[in-house]
């Protein structure tokens, strides 16, 4: 087990929360969701591209693919409310500590990259000294 990798008490809390491990296929191996798993966690702990992937969790192929899937299918969201209740339910989880900035600050339309004239076309002008300005 690497730095950073479920612990076996982790593990188990977030076990049930994930999709039935299938049965592996003609061909090649199933990768366990744990070993999966941690490299999905890998991944998001250094900010890495999933081509860097350790190879001790296996294919990053497989790895992009069920951290894709499982964010799809709302696997993540469903067990981190789980695990929340849980924690709640015990007493674990203080929710006075918790702080929520509700502040925003309104950006001036030149700071997206808007145009400094706002909607209205602009007008084409001719360099002064021109051919086209000489001959109007």
């Amino acid at each position: 087990m690497a730095r950073g990798d479920l612990t076996d008490s982790e593990w188990e809390k977030l076990r049930p929360h994930l999709p039935p491990e299938r049965p592996p296929r003609r061909g090649g191996s199933y990768r366990d969701h744990r070993q999966v798993l941690n490299g999905i966690l890998w991944i998001l702990r250094t900010g890495a591209p999933w081509r860097d992937l350790p190879e001790r969790y296996g294919p990053w192929q497989t790895c992009y693919s069920r951290f894709r899937r499982w964010s799809e299918a709302g696997v993540f969201q469903r067990a981190l409310q789980s695990l929340q209740a849980q924690a709640d339910a015990k007493g674990d989880i203080d929710w006075k500590a918790t702080a929520v900035d509700g502040t925003y600050i309104k950006a001036h339309p030149h700071a997206a990259g808007a145009r400094k004239g706002g909607l209205r076309p602009q007008r084409r002008r001719t360099p002064k000294g021109s051919a086209g300005a000489e001959a109007g």
